[in-house]
Parts: structure tokens; sequence; C-alpha cells
């Protein structure tokens, strides 16, 4: 089954509306979830809180985590990813404002796949996204994933 989800996690309107604006530019057609905080983006990816009953073998195809969250960080929604069979192996791109060398090396070591710095130039912020789209949705094949495990 091939997931059509992109999970959007970023508290920032501004920026929401960018990254949705830049995908849309670039003719993705992937589902955009979007959640607000790090407690919303684990409530949707296992299934808790106001997702409870959500059908967990529809997972992510991508996740777009920005770091600087409220309620629980990405640094700890992206460790909570990588320790849970169901969610280890998606594929997460960090795409935050963030210039700390601090925040990119513990990205890395946590597992993010990749690692970009959101481009303040909307005509730039668009060609990142395009490449995403070419690399993460077209070109990348992730291990398949059953029953909200992997198999």
């Amino acid at each position: 089954m091939t997931n059509r989800i992109i999970l959007l996690v970023e508290d920032n309107p501004d920026d929401e509306a960018l990254t949705i604006r830049a995908l849309k530019q670039n003719d993705i057609a992937n589902e955009i979830i979007v959640a607000r905080d790090g407690v919303e983006a684990l409530d949707y990816l296992f299934g808790t809180g106001a997702y409870a009953g959500r059908d967990l073998k529809s997972m992510p195809q991508l996740i777009l985590l920005d770091l600087k969250l409220p309620k629980v960080d990405g640094l700890e929604v992206l460790r909570r990813l990588r320790s849970d069979t169901r969610t280890a192996l998606l594929p997460v791109v960090i795409l935050t404002s963030s210039k700390e060398e601090r925040d990119l090396v513990n990205g890395y070591k946590l597992g993010a796949n990749s690692y970009i710095r959101k481009p303040v130039d909307f005509v730039q912020f668009t060609e990142a996204v395009k490449q995403l789209k070419l690399y993460w949705l077209v070109l990348n094949e992730r291990p398949p994933i059953t029953g909200g495990n992997v198999i």
C-alpha cells in the first residue's frame, strides 16, 4: 500500500502556510496532515489523544519536522519515533530555521534522514521543496510497513 500522507509538524502559522504553498506549487498531491506541536505529532503517529482509534496502517510517507515546538520539542519527537518499531523507519526530514550546530548534530544522532534549514526567500524555499519531492516522494524507496509494523 502506498501511503500518500505528509505529516508536517510546524507550530508557526506563517511557516505552515509557506510550506503548504510550496508543496502545492510543486504539484505535490499528497494529503498533508499538520501537527502544531510535538504532542499532537506523537498522538497522530501513535493513535492516541485526539487521534485515538486512527488506522495505524496508514503512516506518513514523509515527516517534515520542525525542532522548536511547544509541549514536546522536535528532537524529543524524533527520539520517540526512532525508539518505537512502528515508526522507527519512517523518513524524517528536519525542516527548521535553527542555525545551531548542536541541533544539526543531535538531529542526525537521533536518526533524522535529512536536515534542511528553511530558506527565508520563497523562491529558494520552493526549490528546496521541489528537491524534497523528487527525492523523498519519487525516488526514495522505503521499507514496507503493514499493520503499523515494519515487516
